[in-house]
Formats: structure tokens, C-alpha cells, sequence
């Protein structure tokens, strides 16, 4: 055990722990008791446990290793004291610290993540069940993103993990045969992963969550790992990692997002940047098309290859979104494409194509508005546009950005 150093500080390090340690704590449960309500519920206790009993205590040396093994021993006093136990739970109580043969790939946590987003299970319950476990987000903070009712994100929850239970899904990967069918959903689920780390939503986190990012990345190398011919998982590696490139220039000392040509381009990370454009160009010397990942892989390519902003390549970018929009002809997409239309054919243009987007609930929709508007000198429109992105917005990071562009419009 390491010293508890003050209760605040041990505070500070459950929360942290509960960060970095979530999922690892629910996965390696899931595999040992074969029943996901069940494994959450148990890693909730244990964390309870280690407020409780750290503090006088001490942190111990392996916290990942004492939650895991606090939760299974609470799993097993729960389920001896239950007089009517199914099959299931009966071999639990059996199971050993000796862990079995994994398969292909030894890791919990994509197991986990596999078993979340089986097909059998509706999109949208695949997306918040793996969010909540893996991804270790509150049920409100994947309420926020769905924009629902708390109660009715608890219940689809508990309907998700009640349906993998009744319809026995195994918890692993799938067969190496069956993983093409089952990949595209475990990527979107793990780009959300990715997106809620890059910018988090929850007003009350810190802007970037690093653990949720460096997971996402991790789990993603994994599956690349199991499908190295797969275009579109060499694509979403490719994408994290030049993205995750950028992390250290992309909040200021005073907290403040840092847009992207304003970024200290020194500052990123080189290692991460040429292995992501190895990936683009291996990609592109299959001569096969690419697909939505591989194309937003190839932009923040021709972006990171850029050594000022100045000399961004805006008209291939155009070229790159306009294969994106057919493949994806979604709003947020336009949106995207006109930013870089912006550069090339003047703010004039691009804000002719953003203006009628169904975007009115999307605080980025109003943020580039505001600064084409900017751009046009028409501030008093572009005023009212930052002040929506503002009320819409919940990241810290980015409220203090367009604040600060705002208040330059009037001088405050």
C-alpha cells in the first residue's frame, strides 16, 4: 500500500483510478462471471469499497488488480448467500484466478467491447452499452449525447444487457470468419469512444480525456491487429493517431481550445503523425476506394503534412470531402466540406452552402457561422451566431474559445 497523503488526495486518485480502471475492472468480471449487469454492479462495489477503505488504508500498489479482486470475492459472498442460483452462476462460483485461453487476441476489454455490439442488439443500444462499459461514461453523460431523458438512457441500458443475457451471446471475439460482419459497428462504437475523449461533452470533466482516447487508439490497434487487409480499420487507426498527434497544442495554458491553425505545430507528436500517414499511403497504394475513415484519415493527413497552416492543401481537402459526401452525404459532412470551401473559393460561398443545413441543434453548425460571418464583417449576426454555440455547447475548453471570439467582436 502507498501512503494515503490526505483525503482530498486520495479522492483525487479513486477518480482517477475509476478512469483508468473502469473498464478493465467490468471486462475482466464479465469473462470470470458471464453476466454484465452483474460485473457492473460488482466493480460499483468495489470502487465503494476502496472510498471506504483507502483513506485509512492506502492506495494499494496495484489498484486495477485490488478492485478486480475485491469485486469477484463480493460476487461470490453475494451469490453463495442467493438460495436459488442458475447454471450460469453456479460454474462462477467454480471459476479459479487462473484465467483460460482468450483466442486470438488476449484482452478483456475488446472481448467486451465485441460482445456489446453484437448485431443482435439495436445500434443505438450498441453505441450507450459500450459508452457505459468500456468507455466508463456516466448515463448521464451518454444521455447528454443522445439527447435524452436520463431514466429512459438507464432503461435502454438495462434492456441491452437484459437481451445479451436472455439470448446468450457468447462474451469474446467472434470467429476470425465472422469479424468482417461484425467490424464496421465495433468501429463506429470505438471512433464515439475516441470523439468523447477528443472533446468531452460533460460540462463537469476536464475538456480532453486522454484515458479515453489512449483506449480507443489501443482497442483500435487490436482489431487492426485481427484484420490487417480491412481498409476502413487501417483508416479509423490512421485517423485517431494523427488526431491524437495533435492533443499537447490543442488546449492553452488558460484552458482555452486552440483551433487548428493556430496550433503550435512543433508541439505535435511526429512519432504519431508519420505512422498515420504510413497508413494513408498504404492504403492508397491498394488502389482499392476508400471508405468514410479512410477519407477522414486522408484529410487530417494532407492537414498534418501541412508545416503551416499556410500551406494546407484547401483545394485537395475540397477534393477529399466531395468522395466523403458521396459516400456520406450527411449534414455534419456539408458542414465539414464548407469549412474547407472557405478557403478556397472565399466565406462568401461556404456560408451559401451552410446556411439551410438541419443543424440548428449543433453548437459547431452556429460556431461556423459566427466566423464565416466574421470573416464577412457582418458581426452583429455573427455575435448572435457565437452566442448560440455558446448556449449549445458543453465543453469548458471550446465555451471559452468562441467566448473570446465573441467579446473581440464588441471589445469586451
Amino acid at each position: 500500500m502507498t501512503g494515503a497523503g490526505g483525503t482530498t488526495g486520495i479522492a483525487g486518485t479513486i477518480t482517477r483510478v475509476h478512469r483508468e480502471e473502469w473498464a478493465r475492472v467490468v471486462a475482466g468480471l464479465a469473462r470470470r462471471l458471464g453476466d454484465l449487469d452483474v460485473a457492473e454492479e460488482m466493480a460499483a462495489e468495489a470502487f465503494a469499497t476502496a472510498v471506504e477503505r483507502w483513506p485509512d488504508e492506502g492506495v494499494p500498489a496495484n489498484p486495477g488488480a485490488w478492485l478486480t479482486t475485491t469485486a469477484y470475492r463480493q460476487a461470490v459472498d453475494r451469490l453463495r448467500r442467493e438460495v436459488r442460483r442458475d447454471e450460469k452462476h453456479r460454474e462462477a462460483l467454480m471459476l479459479t484466478d487462473t484465467p483460460e485461453p482468450l483466442g486470438a487476441i488476449d484482452d478483456d476489454r475488446l472481448r467486451l467491447v465485441f460482445t456489446c455490439c453484437h448485431p443482435a442488439l439495436a445500434t443505438e443500444a450498441r453505441i450507450a452499452l459500450t459508452l457505459r462499459l468500456v468507455g466508463g461514461l456516466t448515463v448521464a453523460e451518454i444521455a447528454r449525447g443522445f439527447l435524452v431523458e436520463e431514466s429512459a438512457m438507464a432503461r435502454r441500458i438495462t434492456r441491452a444487457k437484459a437481451k445479451i443475457r436472455a439470448a446468450r451471446i457468447p462474451y469474446g471475439v467472434p470467429l476470425r470468419e465472422d469479424l468482417p460482419a461484425r467490424v464496421t459497428g465495433v468501429l463506429a462504437v470505438l471512433y464515439l469512444i475516441f470523439n468523447e475523449g477528443y472533446l468531452t461533452s460533460a460540462p463537469d470533466h476536464a475538456p480532453l480525456r486522454d484515458d479515453l482516447t489512449d483506449e480507443a487508439v489501443r482497442l483500435t490497434r487490436l482489431v487492426h491487429a485481427l484484420l490487417p487487409a480491412d481498409g476502413e480499420v487501417a483508416g479509423l487507426l490512421a485517423l485517431m493517431l494523427l488526431t491524437q498527434a495533435r492533443r499537447a497544442a490543442r488546449v492553452s495554458a488558460g484552458g482555452e481550445l486552440v483551433a487548428l491553425g493556430e496550433q503550435d505545430r512543433g508541439a505535435w507528436d511526429r512519432g504519431l503523425v508519420a505512422e498515420g500517414h504510413a497508413l494513408v499511403r498504404a492504403r492508397l497504394a491498394t488502389g482499392e476506394a476508400p471508405g468514410r475513415y479512410q477519407l477522414l484519415a486522408a484529410i487530417n493527413a494532407v492537414h498534418t503534412d501541412a508545416p503551416d497552416v499556410r500551406d494546407t492543401a484547401w483545394p485537395q481537402i475540397v477534393a477529399l470531402y466531395d468522395q466523403l459526401a458521396r459516400l456520406d452525404p450527411s449534414p455534419v459532412v456539408r458542414l465539414n466540406r464548407a469549412i474547407a470551401v472557405a478557403e478556397v473559393d472565399g466565406p462568401q460561398v461556404a456560408l451559401a452552402a451552410v446556411d439551410g443545413l438541419p443543424l440548428e441543434g449543433y453548437h459547431t453548425f452556429h460556431a461556423t457561422r459566427a466566423e464565416l460571418l466574421r470573416r464577412l464583417g457582418r458581426s452583429a449576426p455573427a455575435r448572435e451566431a457565437y452566442d448560440r454555440a455558446i448556449a449549445l455547447a458543453t465543453n469548458a475548453a471550446e465555451i471559452a474559445y468562441l467566448t473570446r471570439r465573441r467579446d473581440q467582436l464588441t471589445g469586451g
